[in-house]
């Protein structure tokens, strides 16, 4: 009976043990997933005018601050008109390239539109680590006849490295890259007729909020599993003490 106990004890250790190194590799996994570039425009469709849209940018560094940031704007699905809303301790640059086919509209064609956005920290300034930053451009229209719009963004550092959010999944694959580029998912239906976005694709808001759902699930689960672990060691840790032979003076 003594070695029946003493091996389920052993048992249950082993068992909290792998529990608890489960939980947390779930936790450490998943955590990385969460501080991507995103872009955010909840509820806007195809075919907008006046859509605000809001870049994300977490700082993903231990020691160094996010000091500037380059946001490339779809040219295969160009927007109509562009403003960039200001933001203290930061200046913007805004580049714009000739469509190869201009845009038509009810007052008239454009030929050109806003292809990329600097953003650049003052002197001393920027995101420091720990923390996110927020940009925002008013998109004049957005274009129509499309379910989603995929950005570009380089993000650079108060040490001169950057990283480059420009990555995109292979057809087919439901993997995300490590540097996925910021896609805006469009609701609604637009005035081409493009179907609602909802039974189109499963891809959420900014290209990654699936991923981050599905991560954050993964860190919970983890917590629940280490959570679990701890209280299985310890109960096997008491069983192992009370089970243990007492010595009489």
């Amino acid at each position: 009976m003594r070695l029946r106990r003493h091996t389920l004890s052993r048992r249950v250790v082993r068992l909290g043990t792998v529990l608890a190194a489960t939980g947390l590799g779930l936790l450490f996994a998943a955590a990385p997933a969460w501080a991507h570039v995103t872009v955010v425009a909840p509820g806007v469709s195809a075919g907008a005018s006046d859509a605000e849209i809001t870049v994300r940018v977490p700082d993903e560094s231990d020691s160094v601050a996010t000091t500037g940031l380059k946001l490339q704007l779809p040219t295969d699905h160009p927007i109509a008109g562009v403003l960039v809303a200001p933001v203290a301790g930061w200046t913007a640059t805004v580049k714009q390239t000739k469509l190869a086919t201009p845009i038509k509209t009810d007052d008239g064609d454009i030929s050109e539109v806003v292809s990329e956005i600097d953003w650049t920290a003052a002197a001393g300034g920027g995101i420091r680590p720990g923390f996110f930053g927020q940009f925002t451009i008013i998109a004049g229209k957005l274009p129509d006849g499309v379910n989603s719009l995929t950005f570009k963004a380089i993000q650079q550092y108060s040490d001169g490295s950057t990283v480059s959010w420009i990555e995109q999944s292979a057809p087919g694959s439901s993997q995300e890259p490590d540097h996925p580029a910021p896609v805006l998912t469009l609701t609604g239906t637009s005035a081409a007729g493009s179907p609602d976005a909802s039974t189109s694709s499963p891809v959420s808001g900014t290209g990654t909020d699936h991923s981050e759902a599905a991560s954050k699930g993964a860190a919970t689960t983890g917590i629940v599993l280490g959570g679990i672990g701890a209280v299985l060691g310890a109960a096997a840790l008491a069983m192992v003490l009370m089970r243990r032979p007492r010595v009489r003076n």
